[in-house]
């Protein structure tokens, strides 16, 4: 087992090589989305919005907008970056002529996945404090840990798409009907509380929903032990059963 996460280092490290070379143009969305959104609502509809749970709008949203980061590099890494290196580039397949087994390539794409997501996350978080969003500082600690938790099973979700697709053209319906609701529908936006039974119950379904609620209470300052002993595992939960479901089917891919 050692060996094969030796092995899979080197394409945690290859890719972080090739995402280098354009660190600017590759970090660029990641920055000025989250940016964006909190000017157009935060700034824009705030003043508008009396409060949300106690909170300003913008101070509302921050915390689903650090994670939402998570959830589009860790789908838009498996889907269209591991299409295009299996299909188009053929990474893979040289890969598969080495050491590296379909286990490694799989183990050290998400470990890559689990680390940008991270990365991501915590960034968007720490330039969130300048703008007053993040005012109980030691809770930055947990929001890689966060990211990357949400990251597992959005990118196990991309490495399913990249599995089952016939052209990479289809990755817009998969956004379209499943990453888009789960980036509008999970407590982002609005509390989840103010919908009805059945939404709510829908909801827990989402891995995003898990990774906002544990960084609304970083942000906030508001940590409650049960609940987010419930989403660590709700994470985790949906990690493993994502992962082992990708694996699967990668496997059927990849050997083919």
């Amino acid at each position: 087992m050692l060996e094969s996460f030796h092995l899979a280092w080197h394409i945690v490290v290859r890719n972080w090589r090739v995402y280098a070379k354009d660190f600017v143009a590759n970090i660029s969305p990641t920055l000025a989305e989250p940016a964006l959104v909190l000017v157009a609502l935060g700034a824009g509809l705030g003043p508008l919005v009396t409060g949300v749970d106690g909170h300003s709008y913008a101070k509302f949203l921050a915390p689903g907008i650090a994670m939402s980061t998570a959830l589009f590099t860790a789908f838009f890494e498996t889907s269209y970056g591991f299409y295009v290196r299996l299909t188009y580039e053929s990474i893979y397949k040289a890969m598969l002529t080495t050491p590296i087994g379909v286990r490694e390539i799989i183990i050290g794409e998400l470990t890559w996945v689990f680390l940008k997501g991270a990365a991501m996350a915590t960034t968007v978080s720490i330039v969130l404090v300048f703008f007053g969003l993040f005012t109980y500082l030691p809770w930055l600690l947990a929001m890689p840990l966060i990211g990357g938790l949400v990251a597992l099973p959005c990118g196990a979700i991309g490495l399913m798409s990249s599995a089952l697709v016939r052209n990479i053209n289809q990755f817009q319906s998969v956004y379209s009907f499943i990453i888009a609701p789960l980036y509008f529908l999970s407590g982002i936006f609005f509390p989840v509380t103010t919908g009805p039974a059945w939404f709510q119950l829908i909801v827990h379904f989402s891995p995003l929903y898990h990774g906002a609620r544990l960084a609304q209470m970083a942000f906030w300052n508001e940590f409650h032990g049960l609940e987010a002993l419930g989403h660590v595992t709700s994470l985790l939960l949906y990690a493993v059963l994502f992962i082992t479901l990708a694996s699967r089917l990668i496997h059927k891919k990849l050997i083919l």
